[in-house]
């Protein structure tokens, strides 16, 4: 069953304040435990850990995970590893001024962001990851592990998986260092990314339909021909090519610093940039950011041991990992002050943001510490700080900018899709346009049905203040006209209101999301594997740029079949949920 679709409403605002050190000492008699399998945005109501609920809608999507650390605190030498053996902080700090980093990467610039300085009241810094070699941070982990490669190793090659910015870098690596690399890249890969790597010399294998199938046969690859496997993120050489970030901020940062907030996937880079920042200045907060459905550090670190994610939300790529790395994580929950989550308008918004900036496309899991930077400071009502974000990569499908364009202003809160019923006269039509004039209309969707006394009107309008929404929403409740507020709801955003046909009353009719891998004949054996048994009644499928398709389907099931479906749904293993917003439905489609 699909686990991963979470909404900024069910996903209840909340603020976890951590009782970190009573955790920490629970979770130290308890290193060996298993991991545990949740699904994301899985963060109960604890007493024990002070949730708290906060109501800033406005705050721009942002779940914040926050601990209660004093400032200035140290931390312990701990010892413990992942990947590369025992490693306590302090040869962190050592690891990362001895980085050979730069023989790739740039100094990447400390720039300010003054339109969203004045937005937010404080002072935004970004620090251009965006601007390397490879338009991420990635390349510095993997050259910092491959440079300490000895000669005989370097001769045998190395071989790593990856379907994006991890595979650039060690390609790039490899090339610096004269050494062969193999990179296994899923067969859902774009063309334009595997071949962006095999222009930098790499051999490009195209193998496995997920990226744990492509990650095992790399590592089975890596034993048979005597190749050095490279992870993302699991090994101490790769976490402290990435925290040479952190060596940078401080350097370039001298004066006062509330916080940096880092994109957090498997953890490499959080675990590094705290590594070095707690060393030297221990009163920096370092503050990771995850999108709401691919949150496997927040709940690891709620927890307080590795949790796997059923499934994982795929807008933000670059991020969406199941399960963190055990040294970041270990790193992670003795040093990071904490995560926050952001939704996927959020992340949009910040894309915006970036581009009016400095007319630059960030990739989502790029933006993402942006957007979580200001639902941080929006929840804090942090006014005067200095704050840093770190822009991860820009590596974007040029497919998926029309769906950052759809959302972002959604996820600044200043556009929002309504639903409002009109008798269905003659004219009537006109009569409510006039009604809502005074406010600004983006999108109007309208069909005159004779047959029906009530018209549904689905539009979206956009505002400056959320004052001005309420003010159309108290003209329409004047005017006895029942309105509602779509905005928060995903499956409108993504399906519903492309719908043509409109509504009807179809008998036994069930709906169903499915997300299935991004490949040619995928669809065409989809529909071929239900239309035998059943008719389809709904269907909408729309390409956003990803790895992943998102498809709505409606079909007619008899009751006594509904097991039949749900086997043969589940052969198909992928993920799938039954839609069941019947207010929703029932308005749209019935």
């Amino acid at each position: 069953m699909l686990h991963g679709f979470l909404s900024r409403r069910q996903a209840q605002k909340l603020i976890i304040h951590h009782h970190w050190r009573r955790r920490r000492t629970q979770a130290a008699a308890e290193d060996n435990r298993p991991i545990r399998r949740q699904q994301p945005g899985d963060l109960h109501r604890d007493d024990g850990a002070g949730i708290i609920s906060s109501a800033a809608d406005e705050s721009g999507g942002g779940v914040a995970a926050v601990p209660e650390r004093v400032a200035g605190h140290r931390p312990r030498e701990a010892e413990g590893g992942g990947g590369g053996g025992n490693v306590n902080e302090m040869s962190y700090l050592t690891r990362i001024l001895s980085s050979k980093v730069y023989d790739v990467a740039i100094e990447s610039p400390l720039d300010s962001a003054p339109k969203l300085s004045e937005r937010l009241g404080v002072r935004v810094w970004l620090k251009r990851e965006d601007l390397q070699p490879v338009f991420s941070f990635k390349l510095r982990g993997a050259y910092s592990m491959m440079a300490k490669l000895t000669g005989e190793q370097l001769a045998k090659g190395v071989i790593c998986s990856s379907a994006g910015n991890h595979a650039q870098g060690v390609a790039l690596s490899a090339l610096k260092l004269g050494c062969n690399a193999v990179i296994a890249m899923p067969v859902t890969t774009p063309e334009i990314k595997w071949k962006t790597v095999e222009r930098m010399g790499a051999t490009v294998v195209l193998v496995g339909e997920s990226y744990d199938e492509t990650q095992s046969y790399a590592k089975q690859r890596a034993k048979e021909e005597g190749r050095i496997f490279i992870p993302p993120f699991d090994h101490p050489d790769v976490i402290a090519g990435q925290g040479t970030v952190g060596m940078e901020i401080v350097r370039q940062m001298p004066g006062p610093l509330h916080a940096i907030f880092v994109p957090v996937g498997g953890g490499g880079l959080i675990a590094g940039i705290a590594a070095y920042v707690k060393r030297v200045r221990p009163e920096v907060r370092v503050i990771g950011v995850e999108p709401f459905d691919a949150n496997a550090m927040a709940l690891s670190l709620y927890h307080g041991q590795r949790i796997v994610l059923d499934q994982v939300g795929g807008f933000a790529d670059g991020v969406a990992v199941k399960a963190v790395g055990e040294e970041p994580f270990r790193l992670c929950k003795e040093l990071v002050d904490g995560v926050v989550l952001v939704s996927r308008d959020a992340i949009c918004a910040s894309i915006k943001d970036m581009f009016e900036e400095n007319r630059s496309i960030l990739e989502p899991a790029g933006a993402l510490a942006m957007a979580g930077a200001e639902a941080y400071c929006k929840y804090y009502g942090l006014k005067g700080e200095s704050v840093v974000a770190i822009t991860s990569g820009a590596n974007m499908n040029f497919d998926r900018l029309g769906l950052v364009s759809q959302l972002a202003d959604v996820g600044r809160w200043s556009e929002a899709v309504l639903a409002t019923f009109v008798p269905e006269k003659w004219g009537n039509f006109i009569q409510f346009y006039k009604l809502v004039g005074p406010v600004n209309i983006t999108e109007f969707r309208y069909r005159y049905d004779a047959h029906k006394e009530q018209a549904l009107i689905l539009y979206s309008v956009s505002f400056d203040t959320t004052m001005e929404l309420e003010k159309l929403q108290d003209w329409m409740k004047s005017a006895n006209l029942h309105t509602l507020n779509l905005t928060d709801n995903d499956l409108v955003k993504d399906h519903l209101q492309f719908l043509v046909g409109g509504r009807s009353k179809i008998e036994n009719e069930i709906v169903c999301r499915f997300i299935f891998p991004e490949r040619p004949g995928a669809l065409g054996k989809f529909l071929d594997l239900f239309s035998v048994s059943w008719n389809i009644t709904l269907f909408h499928y729309r390409d956003q740029g990803g790895s992943d398709a998102n498809v709505l389907v409606g079909f007619q099931v008899a009751a006594s079949e509904m097991d039949e479906f749900k086997s043969l749904a589940n052969s198909l293993q992928c993920d799938y949920k039954f839609e069941t917003d019947t207010e929703v439905l029932e308005l749209l489609l019935h």
